[in-house]
């Protein structure tokens, strides 16, 4: 009897420390994660920058291409918005694509129109010296520099996921807090850019009925200024929100990103950190 009970009491106890494992958020481990994870750890401060540009607007390719030489430096630590809004924004008549939105339109006059072009918003935010949210090219650099020094006091996921045949696009967003904030408006945005449209651009040289316009804002899936996160933010807090749209079909999924950015919507606009992923991976 006792060769047959031992294997019996070992099988039971095995079975009995076998517990489902749930999946966790954000976890901390070697190898890959699991399925169905959005993993942020190490995550660095992401700065946003918000371009406002316009076909007719002569000045702004130069700014469009300060932005790129931006970009190759700090890679995805800098996420960029282009806004087609304000005077030089309206199309030509033979232009193939009208690219204002209600959604830039609000955002220009909350953030303010521009004094001169080219023109950038970063991070929403009001610096020592500044009296403008708007700045001009020659400051982007060294406040992009300042900023990406500062660590996050939020770390953002996002998981998208588009359905080719019915066009609609989910969204999934994960906020990891890792510095209380107490502020009394907090809020999330979702916003859609699409890269590598060609259409009319004036230039200096005149009109280039090639010009490629790069991180083109689509719109938003919250609010123009936001979806509203209740209350102030705790240390270690997780919070989730998903979110839905039917994507047009005029815009190409395979170049399109899905950007979230977690700000304040007070008198203080700071954005305290931004995260971009593909649309489709």
């Amino acid at each position: 009897m006792k060769k047959f009970l031992i294997p019996l009491i070992a099988l039971g106890f095995f079975l009995g420390s076998c517990n489902e494992i749930p999946v966790v958020i954000n976890p901390v481990m070697d190898g890959d994660p699991p399925p169905d994870t959005i993993v942020v750890d190490g995550q660095d401060r992401q700065v946003l920058i918000e371009e406002f540009t316009g076909v007719r607007c002569v000045q702004c390719p130069a700014g469009s291409a300060e932005i790129q030489d931006l970009l190759a430096i700090y890679g995805n630590r800098l996420i960029a918005i282009s806004l087609h809004a304000g005077e030089f924004s309206p199309p030509h008549p033979d232009s193939e694509f009208d690219f204002r939105t209600n959604e830039g339109d609000n955002i220009i006059n909350y953030v303010g129109n521009p004094l001169g072009y080219p023109s950038a918003v970063i991070d929403r935010k009001l610096f020592p010296g500044e009296f403008d949210l708007q700045l001009g090219k020659s400051l982007w650099a060294g406040y992009i520099a300042s900023e990406t020094a500062n660590p996050p006091k939020v770390r953002i996921g996002i998981a998208p996921e588009y359905n080719e045949g019915s066009g609609n696009l989910n969204v999934d967003v994960v906020i990891f807090v890792d510095e209380e904030v107490t502020d009394a408006d907090i809020r999330l945005s979702v916003a859609i850019t699409e890269d590598n449209i060609v259409d009319r651009q004036t230039t200096p040289e005149g009109e280039d009925y090639e010009y490629v316009h790069k991180h083109v804002f689509r719109g938003m899936m919250t609010n123009w200024d936001g979806d509203a996160l209740e209350g102030s933010l705790f240390q270690n807090q997780k919070i989730e929100k998903s979110f839905s749209m039917a994507i047009p079909s005029d815009w190409k999924p395979e170049d399109c990103h899905v950007i979230a950015y977690v700000h304040l919507a007070g008198t203080d606009k700071e954005v305290l950190q931004a995260a971009q992923v593909e649309m489709v991976e």
